[in-house]
């Protein structure tokens, strides 16, 4: 199963198929049994599964699947060593580099919130740029956390050391100082009222929509880029440097590949679209929103209250969001 996945991933590179050749050594990798499979083997596959995700511009998952397979060099053949080195240099400008030291070695480490896998001393990762949480915990031990702001091309240390459970535990027993009674109770803040906070409810259903819209419209203008990425292949592929791929699709119009070429124009289509509208609208929503900080809304009677929010970005390989925090 694993060498018939290997061969069908080798004839999409060689004809330029770049997706298929990722799913096929994708599915390679993951069927091997490291128990059985031999050392080499699994380089191999690492390391080309590496340059189809490098070629389909997913350069995190190149960097670390590159990585690995050079981790295991002394199996490779120097030609390999060659080819995946220099994939991996390829890929670095795109990625940020982190070393992280963990004591205990055998600590369980999450990076945003997804466990890595593996136990190590020194683990060296790869992120997209944005801000990233990295969490340690082993049992007898506290935990650790650690934020990470990664900027692309540069290279992080971390060294995370676990707290004894003991000292955590002694921390947490600790009796508390009693409060000395005041001959007045604190005066208590008044809540905001329904009319002196729907300003910033507004503010932060604006903020939240404008994320999510502008958020959706990239993802789908960059998936219209890679679909017109996969349709200038298969129209060269088709057109083969005789004819052009229109014409033949016109004289054959129910050939499967002038089949293929239509779906992925109209996918590239709808995906550019409706990404361009939504970005028109995250633009047009952010604008009003950024104009009702700028507002007074004193002629109406009402006081609203800025620092009682708070709004951060926040951005992993896999999301983007903003987190608000505050009273309203």
């Amino acid at each position: 199963m694993v060498k018939d996945l290997v061969r069908r991933g080798r004839r999409a590179r060689a004809q330029g198929r770049w997706t298929e050749a990722h799913a096929a050594y994708r599915a390679a990798f993951e069927a091997t049994d490291p128990a059985s499979g031999t050392e080499l083997e699994r380089a191999e596959i690492a390391g080309e599964l590496g340059l189809c995700e490098l070629a389909l511009r997913m350069y995190r998952d190149a960097a670390e699947h590159l990585a690995w397979s050079l981790e295991q060099r002394e199996a490779l053949p120097p030609a390999q060593q060659q080819r995946f080195g220099e994939g991996l240099r390829k890929a670095r400008p795109f990625v940020a580099t982190l070393i992280l030291a963990v004591d205990p070695p055998d600590a369980e480490v999450f990076v945003d919130g997804k466990a890595i896998g593996r136990t190590a001393r020194t683990y060296k990762l790869f992120f997209e740029p944005g801000q990233h949480m990295v969490r340690a915990r082993a049992p007898g031990r506290g935990e650790s956390l650690h934020g990470l702001r990664a900027v692309a091309a540069a290279e992080h240390e971390i060294s995370m050391k676990l707290p004894d459970a003991a000292v955590s535990s002694a921390k947490d027993a600790a009796p508390a100082v009693p409060e000395l009674a005041s001959a007045s109770p604190p005066a208590r803040a008044k809540d905001p009222g329904p009319p002196a906070s729907w300003p910033g409810t507004l503010r932060t259903a604006g903020i939240a929509v404008t994320t999510a819209t502008l958020s959706a419209g990239s993802l789908l203008m960059i998936r219209a880029t890679s679909l017109d990425g996969d349709l200038s292949e298969r129209r060269d592929g088709l057109n083969g440097g005789a004819a052009a791929p229109g014409s033949r699709c016109r004289q054959a119009p129910e050939r499967p590949a002038c089949v293929e070429l239509r779906r992925l124009r109209d996918e590239r289509n709808l995906s550019a679209g409706v990404g361009a509208a939504m970005l028109i609208a995250g633009g047009v929503i952010g604008a009003a929103t950024a104009a009702s900080f700028f507002t007074d809304f004193s002629f109406l009677g009402l006081t609203p209250a800025p620092d009682r929010m708070r709004a951060s970005p926040v951005a992993t390989g896999r999301e983007i969001g903003v987190r608000i925090e505050g009273l309203w």
